[in-house]
């Protein structure tokens, strides 16, 4: 299982819209084979900040889905990234 998680940061005025561009794409990855969870998120504390979180069966999933990725306008609007692949080995009840 591999997870994606982390943040991005847009300017604080063009949040809420980006998020709501932002829309289709979890819709659709959350019917992708393979797509266990998608979510993105504001942060409650900073204006900028989108929590980034993806949950994936495999690799092939999700390498399948990031060949479409993000449009070029959301790219564009993307001040900052730190998001990483995180390769999970077991899950366990907390």
């Amino acid at each position: 299982m591999f997870v994606i998680a982390g943040s991005i940061s847009v300017d604080p005025a063009d949040r809420d819209a980006y998020l709501r561009g932002c829309a289709p794409i979890v819709q659709r990855a959350r019917t992708e084979p393979g797509c266990l969870d998608f979510a993105l998120s504001p942060d409650p504390l900073d204006p900028a900040r989108i929590n980034v979180y993806e949950r994936w069966e495999s690799e092939a999933d999700l390498e399948r889905f990031r060949g479409s990725g993000p449009s070029e306008d959301q790219e564009g609007e993307i001040v900052s990234a730190s998001v990483a692949r995180y390769v999970v080995a077991s899950v366990q009840a907390p």
